[in-house]
């Protein structure tokens, strides 16, 4: 591709907006790789659920490689630094052989961390420490946490093996002060795809009836059947909560739908809220109506690169 003065191109939005299909064609002009920004996409057999569209990869008969798709195993809690960790490793690959790295996905955090250069630390288990917090209650715990930060996150405190946990990080974070040392400089192009509410509704409903009628049942099925335990689907979220819940007798089939819908169409909403707080932090987004034929896309953002 010509000289441009960003070292990385991110696309992103919420869910069902065509992502995948956008970075995947802006690639194949600009000699890129994609480099997924979705915090499921990373789960092998998890595919339906997580919206693995390897089709849109193909692009004049060419696969596009992509990275940080189908890398753990279900039932992991894969977590914010090891995509970080991963993220620059698929990067510096991708630089090395003077190709062009396209970041695509809708996890916020994700593509926060990359665009706002988060220094994280990993935080090694500290037995002693879950020792001495052995016994305490949620409640407890939720005040000992309290003394450390402001609980911004409720999922910290969502059980006590949650809390203990986030204690231990914060603890560490005190103490230490290890980061993330040789994260890149990037100069970002962040490109949002999305659509008015009522567009974006309409998108997501069609998107749930026709990964249903793909196998998404029978999906999480194979997955309960090869072990994976209850409650690590139900922690992955959406598709994969109500979709379990469904099959271990908590909900209706019509339950189940119902309850799943308005999840996605919330979740969505959530997305484009964190999208909004980076853009007051300063983060530039330039944002594209996924109704836009694919082609103008492309060439706006392209314009967008050249700039």
């Amino acid at each position: 591709m010509t000289e441009t003065k960003f070292n990385l191109l991110v696309i992103t939005g919420p869910t069902a907006m065509g992502k995948t299909r956008v970075a995947a064609m802006v690639a194949s002009s600009i000699n890129g790789e994609v480099i997924s920004a979705d915090s499921r996409q990373v789960y092998r057999r998890m595919n339906l659920g997580t919206g693995k569209d390897y089709n849109d990869y193909m692009v004049n008969g060419k696969m596009i490689p992509y990275h940080l798709i189908d890398i753990a195993e279900p039932g992991y809690r894969y977590n914010l630094f090891e995509y970080q960790r991963d993220f620059i490793k698929a990067y510096r690959d991708i630089v090395s052989r003077s190709r062009f790295p396209v970041v695509c996905g809708g996890s916020g955090m994700y593509v926060d961390c990359i665009v706002s250069g988060y220094r994280l630390a990993e935080v090694p288990p500290d037995y002693r420490l879950r020792k001495e917090l052995e016994g305490k209650s949620l409640e407890e715990l939720t005040e000992i946490l309290k003394k450390y930060k402001k609980l911004h996150n409720k999922t910290d405190i969502d059980t006590v093996k949650r809390a203990v946990r986030a204690i231990e990080i914060e603890k560490y974070c005190e103490e230490k002060r290890e980061l993330v040392s040789d994260f890149p400089s990037l100069r970002s192009l962040v490109v949002g795809v999305n659509a008015d509410r009522e567009t974006r509704r309409e998108r997501i409903s069609q998107r749930l009836k026709q990964r249903l009628e793909a196998g998404m049942v029978q999906e999480v099925e194979s997955l309960l059947a090869e072990g994976i335990d209850r409650e690590s689907l139900i922690y992955y979220g959406l598709e994969y909560k109500y979709i379990t819940m469904y099959l271990t007798g908590d909900l209706t089939y019509d339950e189940m739908y119902r309850r799943l819908e308005v999840a996605i169409h919330q979740f969505a909403k959530r997305q484009m809220t964190w999208f909004r707080g980076m853009e007051r932090k300063g983060v530039s987004i330039r944002w594209l109506d996924t109704e836009m034929p694919t082609e103008e896309k492309i060439g706006k953002i392209l314009t967008w690169l050249k700039e």
